[in-house]
């Protein structure tokens, strides 16, 4: 069982081990709004998770139409507002992930002549 941060104590989760691997086999292991697979690597498998399109916290039903596959990171960028329907939510998360890359790019990712000269296999 989750341990709850506000709480300190242990929590039920949300989804069930069973139910989770039915809807990631249902929706193929791919994030329902990147696109992610979580079969093509080990990395991706283990950033998969299951998703309430609703969120639970806005009284989200635990409801096979409310569950998607979901990478993590686009769980995260969704966060808990509320959407009319998965294409609103899919459309949210690409436009945010786009943004938070570029700001990436800009701020943080290094350049590819510096990482590609101090590569051993680049001489």
């Amino acid at each position: 069982m989750p341990l709850s941060l506000t709480t300190l104590s242990l929590v039920a989760s949300p989804v069930t081990l069973q139910e989770g691997l039915k809807i990631l086999e249902r929706d193929g292991y791919c994030c329902q709004y990147c696109g992610l697979d979580g079969r093509a690597s080990f990395e991706n498998a283990l950033v998969m998770s299951v998703d309430f399109v609703v969120p639970r916290a806005r009284k989200g039903k635990k409801d096979p139409r409310n569950l998607v596959a979901c990478c993590r990171p686009c769980n995260a960028i969704k966060g808990t507002r509320v959407y009319a329907n998965l294409e609103e939510a899919k459309a949210f998360v690409l436009k945010n992930r786009e943004a938070l890359r570029k700001t990436w790019g800009s701020k943080t990712a290094r350049p590819m002549t510096k990482s590609l000269a101090a590569s051993p296999s680049a001489a």
